[in-house]
């Protein structure tokens, strides 16, 4: 063990900092909850949010608290989330809660501190079960939890201020995310159809279709008349871990990392295609490939003639999901019916392309800004691991500075 460091019923901790139950430590105010049916809500509306353990339910017109508290459940199916979901809240201003979370205010110690110590803290050994998938934690159970305390208020403060700050990154990577989602949708919609031209192709003039209207000099064209259409094969895990040298993706429909499924020594296609997946919870899903890969037998495989695959690949997510069966259950969008597909195709392949680059370029900044909020939350996950254990000090031992 480090010096200046002990052991406690909570693990290792600094030899200044206490462990004690949350009732000595902090306040609970059930008293302040209001429990409010949402028929009665919708006739309260206003501007005060009313909040359950996980997030806010609404607005109404009157408020019953005012100040800094933090909210953790009372009882739900969340709490077996507590890795990748907050298990409280930190609230500021005039508010409302209902009999679903428990109100936590600090007067000896931080707010803020309760807040992060058990944002995603397992707490599953204290939960009773309420029916097949419902946990409860009941007030006198939070009550004599443990919770690790630094000795002052300025190392607490220290510390919350450093998540905070963390949270502030995320926050802001989150909404810049979103808005480049937002604006690659809307570029999307008009770009794929030809409601918004690049200057240089073609004039604002548009003709009725049996897809809609499109660009004038634009034509509708089913896959079946562009490409080649084909399938996949059966591969095996078997094969897969039997692969010497696996070099080559496997690319399937059910597994996640975009589809890859594992790499093999050998490949069934080379070069630019669109696949999309021919059955399953997934059918219809539309990607690009390019390179030397293979493909399971739940995709469907599309070598373009002429025409930009990229573009293909784009514009067809948008009308193969228009074509998927759901008989009995089971999503499926198999070959015969992907070559009676239409869709719409600027006349040029300079066209294609120019939109295709556009959309690519979103993409790849929506793909780093994703790898950046991947970054940001395993830092502020390492932060809260080193922090809230003091394992990391940002304040001298015993100085309160």
């Amino acid at each position: 063990m480090r010096k200046g460091y002990k052991q406690t019923e909570v693990g290792i901790i600094p030899e200044d900092w206490e462990v004690a139950p949350v009732g000595e430590a902090y306040e609970i105010c059930n008293n302040l909850r209001l429990p409010i049916s949402r028929t009665v809500r919708k006739q309260m509306e206003g501007q005060y949010p009313y909040y359950g353990p996980t997030s806010i339910q609404g607005y109404i017109n009157e408020y019953r608290v005012e100040g800094e508290y933090a909210l953790i459940g009372e009882d739900g199916d969340h709490f077996l989330k507590w890795q990748e979901q907050s298990m409280t809240l930190l609230i500021h201003g005039r508010f409302n809660v209902n009999n679903h979370a428990h109100l936590i205010k600090g007067t000896k110690n931080l707010t803020a501190w309760f807040y992060y110590y058990f944002s995603h803290l397992d707490i599953t050994p204290y939960l009773t079960r309420q029916g097949a998938g419902r946990y409860k934690l009941n007030k006198r159970t939070l009550m004599g939890i443990p919770c690790v305390l630094p000795p002052t208020l300025a190392e607490q403060e220290a510390i919350a201020e450093a998540l905070s700050d963390a949270d502030a990154l995320i926050e802001a990577v989150e909404q810049l995310l979103a808005k480049k989602r937002q604006v690659k949708q809307g570029a999307m919609s008009e770009l794929l159809t030809g409601k918004r031209r690049l200057a240089g192709f073609g004039k604002n003039k548009y003709k009725q279709t049996e897809i809609g209207v499109v660009p004038e000099d634009w034509r509708v064209e089913n896959i079946g008349q562009i490409s080649i259409v084909g399938r996949g094969r059966v591969i095996s895990h078997k094969e897969i871990a039997k692969s010497r040298t696996p070099l080559y993706p496997v690319y399937s429909s059910q597994t996640s990392d975009n589809g890859v499924m594992g790499y093999i020594d050998t490949f069934d296609f080379d070069g630019e295609y669109v696949t999309w997946t021919t059955d399953g919870a997934n059918a219809g899903t539309v990607f690009h490939r390019n390179g030397k890969f293979n493909c399971t037998n739940v995709c469907g495989t599309i070598k373009l003639k002429s025409d930009n695959h990229l573009f293909v690949a784009k514009v067809l997510g948008g009308f193969a999901s228009k074509y998927v069966s759901r008989h009995l259950g089971n999503p499926k969008i198999m070959n015969d019916v992907m070559k009676h597909v239409n869709i719409p195709l600027p006349s040029t392949l300079a066209e294609q392309t120019a939109i295709a680059e556009i959309l690519s370029d979103m993409d790849a900044e929506i793909s780093a800004l994703e790898g950046k909020l991947v970054k940001a939350r395993q830092v502020k996950a390492g932060m809260m691991s080193e922090l809230l254990t003091g394992k990391i000090r940002l304040v001298e031992s015993g100085s309160g500075k």
